[in-house]
C-alpha cells in the first residue's frame, strides 16, 4: 500500500488533483473569510464547486508540456494563491471583490496604499514580493526536472477534453442556474458561483453584447414616432417648464456634487449617536426634492456611479466589475450631460479634490465633453483628514470660481473625497474633537472607532453642503445644485442591518436659489441627470429624451442596453451612422497660472506670478529643479539658476509619480 501510494503521489494527475483541492479551499476561504463557509458552498452548490475545481485543474494541466514541472507548479499555484489572498484582503476594506478591472487601476491603488497600510506593512509586503521573486529564480535554476518522456499529443488530448468539459459544464450550469454570466451583485456572485469562475468572467465578459437582431431598423424602431426632433442636432429654442419659477427668465446653472460614501447613518439599525451627523442635509430635504438613488456600487466603485450620472448609461449593461473609464471611454467619446448642455450654450467644469490622474479622469473627461478640470493639483489651502484624504470644505470656493469664470451658464460636476475609507480601527480623533459620538453600547471597540470616525467626516461633509447652499443663495444667476452619495461606506453593512433593506440606495437632494417645485421620487443613478434636466426644461440628447419619456415602458431597460451598444460598440445608427461627438480640449485648472517675473536673490531663484499651488514645479530647459512653494504668488528654487533667459523656464502642475498634468511656458521680459 505504501509503495502504491508513493507511485500515485508521483503521478502528475494525482499531484494536480491534490493541488487543485488545496488551492480551491484556500481561495474560497479567503473570499468568505471562513473555511466552514466553503463547505457550506460545496453543500449548497456542488456543481459550481466542481466547476471551479475543474477550472484550476485545467490551468495546472499546462505542466504536462514542461520538464520543469516543479517550477510551473510554483508559478501557477502562486497565481491562484495571489488571486485568493488579494481578494480576501480587498474584501476586508471594501465590499466589492477583486476583479480583472482592478489590475487596470493598479496605479491608482498604489497611489492610495498609504491610506490603507502603515509604512511597516508596505515595507513587509514589498519584502515578501522580493522574496517570492527570488524564490521563482532559484526554483527555475535549481529545482529538479522531470526525467521522463513528455507526451505532447496525449497532453493536447487531455487539454482538449478539459476545455470541452469546461464549455459543456458552463452551458449546463447556466441553463440549470448553478452558474450565471449575469451578475446583478458582484459580491454575492463570488459567493454563489465561486471566486475563480467569477474572476475569469470579469476578464472574458467585457463591454456590451450586441442585441439580438441588431440592425438599423431595429435601433430606429425603438422610437415609435421616429428620432425625436432636434436630435442629434439639438433644438436651441428651449423653454423653461412650469416647474421653474416665473421669475426665472433663463436656464439655470447646474451643479452636481457627488459626495464620497455619504449617506444617512440613521438608516443603520440599532445605531444611536449624540447629534445628527447630517443636519444640513436633513433640513434641506424638508423643503427640496429628495429621494433614494440606486447606485451601481457598494463600498467602492466611485467612478462607476460617476459614469452612470454623467452618461445616463447603466453599468449593469457592461461586463461584471468593468470600469468603462478604463475600457471603452478611454478611447472614444460618449454621449453625456456635457454634450447635451453644450447645445444649450453651457460650459462644463469638473472639480475633484484628489489626484487628476485617478481613474484616468484627466484623459477621460475630454471624451465626456468637459471644458475644464480642476483637480487637487490646482488647489490651495487644502486640509487633510487623519487618513490623509482632502477635506471637502475647499470645494465651495472652487465651485464658485467655476461659476464666475464664464459669462454663459455653467454645469459644474464635483466629486468629493473626504468620506473615503478605510476607516481606522484605532481612535484617531479625541473625544473632545468629535462632534458626533456613539451613545449606545457597542462591544466591539474597533467597530465603534470606525463608525465614529466616519460620522465625524460625514458631519464635516454636511457642513460643506450647508456652506455651498448658502453661497448659492447669494448668486444672482438662477442655480440648481444636486447632492448625492456615490455609495455606502465600508462599515460592515448588509441588507439585514439597514432599515431600508438595501446597500445600494443612497439619497439625493435637489436644491436651488429660486422656486423649483419640490417633487420627491426614488430613481437610479443613470436617470438622475435626465430627471434634473426635465425639471428645468431641457430635453436634448438621445438618452435624455429616452429616460424622460420611456422609463415606464416594460422594455425600458432592454432597449436602453440596445441604445448603449449602438452608441459605444455598434454602428451609431441612432446618430445616422456617425459619431457626432468630438473630444473637448480639456483645460486643467479653472484659475490661470501666470508668471510675472523671474529673478535671482542671494543663492535662490524666485518665480513670481499668480495661482501657484504646492504641486507647481519649475523646469529649466525641460528639466525639473527643486521647487519650494512659498505661497500662491511665489515659488523658490533653492539653488540659484544661472540661466539668463527667462523663456527657458516653464511651470508645471505635477501630481504623484511625477505625472505632469499641464505646463505653462513662461513669456516674461
Amino acid at each position: 500500500m505504501k509503495t502504491f501510494l508513493l507511485k500515485c503521489i508521483k503521478m502528475n494527475v494525482v499531484q494536480i488533483t491534490l493541488l487543485t483541492i488545496f488551492l480551491l479551499l484556500v481561495i474560497e476561504s479567503c473570499g468568505r473569510h471562513s473555511l466552514l463557509r466553503v463547505f457550506a458552498f460545496l453543500a449548497e452548490n456542488p456543481g459550481a464547486f466542481v466547476y471551479n475545481g475543474l477550472l484550476i485543474f485545467s490551468t495546472l494541466s499546462i505542466t504536462f508540456f514542461f520538464k520543469r514541472k516543479f517550477f510551473m507548479y510554483l508559478v501557477i499555484c502562486c497565481f491562484w494563491l495571489a488571486l485568493g489572498i488579494t481578494n480576501g484582503i480587498i474584501l476586508s476594506f471594501r465590499m466589492t471583490p477583486f476583479t480583472v478591472s482592478d489590475l487596470a487601476l493598479l496605479e491608482n491603488g498604489l497611489s492610495i496604499l498609504p491610506n490603507y497600510m502603515s509604512t511597516l506593512e508596505i515595507i513587509l509586503t514589498a519584502l515578501v514580493i522580493l522574496v517570492a521573486l527570488a524564490g521563482f529564480v532559484l526554483t527555475f535554476l535549481f529545482a529538479p526536472k522531470y526525467k521522463g518522456k513528455l507526451h505532447f499529443l496525449t497532453s493536447l488530448l487531455i487539454l482538449g477534453v478539459l476545455a470541452t468539459s469546461l464549455y459543456g459544464m458552463n452551458k449546463v450550469g447556466i441553463s440549470e442556474r448553478w452558474l450565471s454570466n449575469y451578475f446583478s451583485n458582484l459580491g454575492y456572485a463570488y459567493e454563489d458561483y465561486g471566486v475563480p469562475y467569477c474572476f475569469v468572467n470579469t476578464w472574458l465578459n467585457r463591454g456590451i453584447d450586441a442585441p439580438e437582431g441588431y440592425s438599423e431598423a431595429m435601433i430606429l424602431g425603438l422610437f415609435e414616432e421616429g428620432i425625436p426632433e432636434g436630435i442629434p442636432e439639438a433644438n436651441n429654442a428651449l423653454k423653461i417648464n412650469d416647474e421653474v419659477s416665473a421669475d426665472a427668465e433663463d436656464l439655470p446653472n447646474i451643479i452636481f456634487v457627488q459626495l464620497e460614501s455619504f449617506f444617512d447613518a440613521s438608516l443603520i439599525k440599532g445605531l444611536e449617536y449624540s447629534t445628527d451627523p447630517i443636519p444640513n442635509f436633513h433640513a434641506l430635504q424638508e423643503e427640496n426634492s429628495t429621494g433614494y438613488i440606486r447606485v451601481p456600487a457598494f463600498g467602492a466603485g466611485t467612478a462607476n456611479t460617476e459614469f452612470e450620472i454623467l452618461t445616463g448609461m447603466r453599468i449593469m449593461s457592461f461586463g461584471p466589475g468593468e470600469y468603462p473609464y478604463k475600457t471603452i471611454v478611454k478611447d472614444r467619446t460618449c454621449e453625456s450631460v456635457n454634450y447635451v448642455l453644450k447645445k444649450s450654450g453651457y460650459t462644463s467644469h469638473a472639480i475633484h479634490n484628489h489626484r487628476g490622474q485617478f481613474y484616468g479622469r484627466n484623459e477621460v473627461y475630454s471624451k465626456l465633453g468637459f471644458d475644464s478640470f480642476t483637480s487637487l493639483e490646482y488647489m490651495n489651502n487644502v486640509k487633510k483628514t487623519p487618513k490623509n484624504w482632502s477635506k471637502d470644505d475647499v470645494l465651495t470656493g472652487e465651485i464658485l470660481a467655476a461659476l464666475s469664470s464664464t459669462e454663459t451658464r455653467d454645469f459644474v460636476f464635483t466629486v468629493s473625497v473626504q468620506g473615503h475609507g478605510e476607516y481606522p480601527e484605532k481612535k484617531t480623533i479625541e473625544d473632545e474633537d468629535l462632534d458626533v459620538r456613539i451613545t449606545n453600547e457597542i462591544d466591539n471597540d474597533k467597530y465603534k472607532n470606525k463608525v465614529e470616525y466616519y460620522l465625524q467626516q460625514a458631519y464635516e461633509m454636511d457642513a460643506f453642503v450647508g456652506d455651498l447652499v448658502a453661497a448659492i443663495q447669494e448668486i444672482k444667476e438662477p442655480t440648481v445644485v444636486v447632492f448625492y452619495g456615490d455609495h455606502l461606506p465600508v462599515l460592515e453593512l448588509s441588507e439585514e442591518k439597514m432599515k431600508n433593506n438595501s446597500v445600494y440606495d443612497t439619497e439625493y437632494l435637489i436644491a436651488s436659489n429660486y422656486n423649483l417645485r419640490k417633487k420627491d421620487k426614488d430613481i437610479s443613478a443613470y436617470q438622475l441627470y435626465s430627471e434634473v434636466l426635465d425639471r428645468v426644461g431641457i430635453h436634448n440628447g438621445i438618452l435624455t429624451w429616452y429616460h424622460q419619456t420611456r422609463k415606464d415602458y416594460g422594455n425600458y431597460l432592454d432597449n436602453l442596453e440596445s441604445l448603449e451598444y449602438d452608441m459605444l460598440y455598434g454602428e451609431n445608427y441612432v446618430y445616422g451612422g456617425m459619431d457626432p461627438f468630438i473630444s473637448s480640449t480639456l483645460h486643467m485648472g479653472i484659475r490661470e497660472i501666470v508668471v510675472e517675473k523671474i529673478f535671482n536673490f542671494g543663492e535662490s531663484t524666485y518665480v513670481v506670478g499668480q495661482n501657484f499651488t504646492p504641486y507647481s514645479k519649475v523646469a529649466v530647459n525641460g528639466d525639473f529643479v527643486d521647487t519650494v512653494f512659498v505661497n500662491s504668488k511665489i515659488l523658490r528654487v533653492p539653488d540659484e539658476i544661472k540661466s539668463s533667459d527667462p523663456n527657458e523656464f516653464s511651470i508645471s502642475q505635477v501630481g504623484k509619480y511625477n505625472a505632469v498634468l499641464s505646463t505653462l511656458l513662461t513669456d516674461v521680459e
